[in-house]
């Protein structure tokens, strides 16, 4: 891994169109999203329209990582997703949210989240998260996970492994009942274990007709996350685990955040609804 050089921004391609039959997102067009005033319990309406679309946003993200190889752009990632997300009725939550150019988040090494799919191509010995969001029904569907490409180095492929380790007993932490920063404790003991760092700044959220809906899922035991898990409320648990540091720079444009010792970072999400007995996840292929 030491081999490795840093990322740098790469050349962005023209954005991509999305059919006019498609429903937009109230954000499209806006600098930012109305803020979302509705209940973090949904319906079982709501509920059911989630899964669709978190169906799609977990096939599309399955359909992007088909193609991760050396040589490959991120941008081409962003290409299959897209297609997929719109082929079947969904829009990519993430063009055009607050600006952010692109139909998925690339987010490769030290990249921690929200990378934007450019130029940029994968080398052997990289790893690739990718982040992708779809909109249909007039619900969002979000997740994400980190893959290999070509040969990994032993350090990195434990630290992914792990952190898809940590996303899991954090699912099995979810009852009803229980306070939110159950789940930040369970996730910051686990990477306390290998000496990994655990992103504080960046968390999970709320998810339902609203792509963030101002409900926050610290990834680490928070104090003031003293919220009381209920059933039907929808929301994300999606930990970033570091080799380092948790500190983290963001680049000049404005989204892509690195670790601030530039050392690799995995992640992986899934979109959860609460149930009487624990949490189902949404975001199935």
């Amino acid at each position: 891994m030491s081999g490795q050089s840093l990322l740098v921004p790469g050349e962005l391609s023209p954005a991509r169109s999305v059919p006019g039959n498609i429903r937009r997102p109230e954000y499209v067009g806006k600098p930012a999203p109305t803020p979302y005033t509705g209940p973090e319990v949904q319906s079982a309406e709501t509920i059911e329209a989630m899964r669709i679309a978190g169906r799609i946003a977990a096939q599309a993200m399955e359909e992007a990582a088909k193609l991760i190889a050396p040589g490959v752009t991120t941008d081409e990632l962003d290409r299959v997703a897209h297609e997929y997300m719109c082929d079947h009725g969904a829009y990519p939550s993430t063009l055009g949210y607050r600006g952010f150019p692109k139909s998925l988040c690339s987010s490769l090494n030290e990249v921690i989240c929200h990378g934007i799919p450019d130029s940029t191509v994968l080398k052997d010995g990289d790893i690739v998260n990718l982040d992708v969001t779809a909109y249909i029904g007039g619900v969002h569907g979000d997740n994400n996970a980190t893959y290999l490409c070509g040969d990994v180095d032993e350090e990195s492929r434990l630290l992914v492994e792990r952190t898809r380790e940590a996303l899991n007993r954090a699912i099995k932490a979810v009852k009803p009942g229980r306070q939110i920063n159950v789940i930040g404790r369970v996730i910051e003991s686990y990477a306390k274990r290998f000496g990994y760092g655990v992103v504080r700044d960046f968390t999970g959220h709320g998810i339902n007709s609203s792509f963030h809906s101002g409900l926050i899922i610290p990834h680490y035991d928070s104090p003031h996350a003293t919220t009381v898990i209920e059933p039907g409320m929808t929301f994300t648990i999606e930990p970033m685990l570091t080799l380092g540091t948790h500190e983290y720079d963001m680049w000049d444009d404005g989204w892509t955040v690195v670790t601030k010792d530039r050392k690799r970072t995995a992640q992986f999400e899934h979109t959860l609804v609460v149930t009487d007995s624990g949490a189902e996840i949404l975001t199935l292929p």
